[in-house]
Parts: C-alpha cells; structure tokens; sequence
C-alpha cells in the first residue's frame, strides 16, 4: 500500500485508492458505487444484515463481503457509512486494535460529526475527512444520478482539504466546507428542514385521509412543490396563509378541528409549534403588528380543547 496515495495526482487529487466500505447501508453502498465509477478500486464491503448484503450485491457487484479488518488492510481509503452513535466507538475500537496504518484516508459520511470524532486514527498516521452527502437516499441506482445535483458538507484538516474536495467532486457532487465547530449546526439545520418536512408532510396527508381524500400525494403535490421552491428563492417573503395574514379567527377554526376525534395529537402539536414560529417571523420582517401577533401567540398558547 502506498503511504501516502492522497498526494498523488494532479491539484491534489487522490490517485486510483482501493477504497473498503464499512457500512452498506442506504449511502455507503452508493457511495462506494460512485467512487468505483470515478475510477477506484472498492476492494471490499462490510455487509451484515441480508438487506445490507443484497444491496451490496446489486450497487457493488462482485465486491467481495469480508470482516472489517481485512477490509482496512486491503484498502487505502475506507469509508464508514455507520450510524452517528456507533461511529465512535467503531474508529476508537478499530484503532485500539491497531486495524489503521500511515497514510490511510478515513472518511466518514456523518452529518453531525466532523473530524475529532476520527482523532484516534491520527496516532497511526492515518488521515481523517469527513465528508456527507446533503441527500436523502433511496439506496438505488437512481441516486447515482441524483449526486450529480448533490452537495456535500466537508470537514478536514487544511491540508487534506483539497483530496477531501477532490474525492466530493470525483463522485459528481459540490463540496461545501463546513468548520469543525460548526457541524452540530450544520447538521441541525438539515435534520430540521428535511425530517420535519417529511412529518409535516405525512400528518396533512393523514389529515385529508380522515375526510375522505384518496389521493392525497395529488393534492399535496403541486402546492408543497410550490411552497419549496418559493421558500428556497425568497426565504421569508414566501410566507402566506392566515397566520402570517393574522387571521385569528381562521386559525382558531384549525385549532378547534385538529383538535376532534381522530386527529392524531402530534398534528395539532406540530401545528401550534410552527403557527407559533410563523407569526413571530412575519412580526420580525413587519408583516404583522405586534397586537396582532400578541392575539394570535395567545390563541397558540391555550391549552387545546
């Protein structure tokens, strides 16, 4: 093995690596994918479930499934794709043991940590990158194409920046540096936006299937769709409805329906929480007066029927 293969290549792009990939989940098995489609070698995946192992089977065909120590000392790169509360204890494991050598690139996929959570590879010399897809994953095919539109949160150290960049751009996507210290944020920001979109989502859907609405993907379609792309280009200026209207007597009619028999709680729990942060960005950008917003936070505080 090379000692240092992520010097190599011009503009500190990293050579051909053997890449391992620990983790077969969802984003490593595409990951790996398209690394391999960049030009690298995936030397081995670590796949335990039988959901992990066909989908190895069908993105990485022919990789061969082997124990993680193996798979660090065939490979130059290796990617954890784990979940955030088992990385840990896997690289501090994994180095106790001494599994990393001198010049190895670890590279992990975690949204919420950046680099101190690989500090225990540095005694061996290996390089550590963090490197997450702003994506949601299917863990087909089709997100081999999706990267391609994809940006990815980069944390390393100065040095090692560039092959962090380098291996983002090779796999399609567009690198954005994210500070070690700003990663718990980071990663907050996009748990907020694309998890509780997906909750929002699902309780209007439950909402309208209580009254009867079969199709509610049609209905919800075109207006969510909309509302996205007007909230990315204008931020809070695409605010609209009867809060940031402050229609007080429409939002009390909400309250009071949500809150019937049948209605899940949590959707009338959601939808006092975002009215509550709705009123008080339309007050902070003067779209509404201060006793207008008072009304409504006060409807919004009240103890549901």
């Amino acid at each position: 093995m090379s000692t240092q293969p992520w010097a190599a290549g011009p503009q500190n792009r990293p050579g051909r690596l053997g890449v391992g990939v620990i983790g077969a989940g969802k984003v490593g098995a595409v990951l790996g994918a398209a690394l391999r489609n960049a030009g690298h070698a995936v030397t081995g995946v670590h796949a335990v479930s039988e959901a992990s192992r066909s989908r190895a089977e069908s993105l990485l065909p022919e990789v061969p499934v082997l124990e993680i120590p193996e798979i660090l000392r065939r490979s130059e790169m290796v990617l954890l794709a784990v979940p955030d509360d088992v990385l840990p204890d896997l690289v501090s494991g994994l180095a106790e043991a001494g599994h990393f050598q001198t010049g190895h690139l670890v590279v992990h996929t975690s949204g919420a940590h950046g680099v101190s959570v690989l500090d225990p590879v540095r005694a061996s010399g290996a390089i550590p990158l963090a490197i997450h897809p702003v994506m949601s994953f299917t863990g087909l095919t089709l997100d081999l194409a999706r990267l391609q539109d994809c940006m990815f949160g980069v944390t390393a150290d100065p040095i090692v920046l560039p092959v962090a960049q380098a291996l983002v751009v090779e796999m399609g996507g567009e690198p954005a540096v994210i500070a070690e210290a700003d990663r718990g944020t980071y990663h907050a920001a996009l748990a907020h936006a694309s998890n509780h979109l997906v909750t929002l989502t699902a309780q209007a859907a439950q909402v309208l299937a209580s009254i009867g609405v079969e199709q509610t993907d049609r209905m919800l379609s075109p207006l969510l769709n909309a509302s996205l792309e007007n909230a990315l280009a204008n931020g809070d200026g695409a605010l609209t409805g009867p809060v940031a209207r402050g229609d007080v007597g429409t939002v009390r009619r909400h309250l009071q329906v949500l809150a019937a028999e049948g209605i899940p709680a949590d959707v009338g729990q959601a939808y006092r929480a975002m009215a509550t942060a709705t009123a008080q960005r339309a007050l902070a950008r003067g779209a509404l007066s201060e006793a207008r917003v008072a009304e409504l936070l006060d409807l919004l505080d009240q103890s549901p029927r």
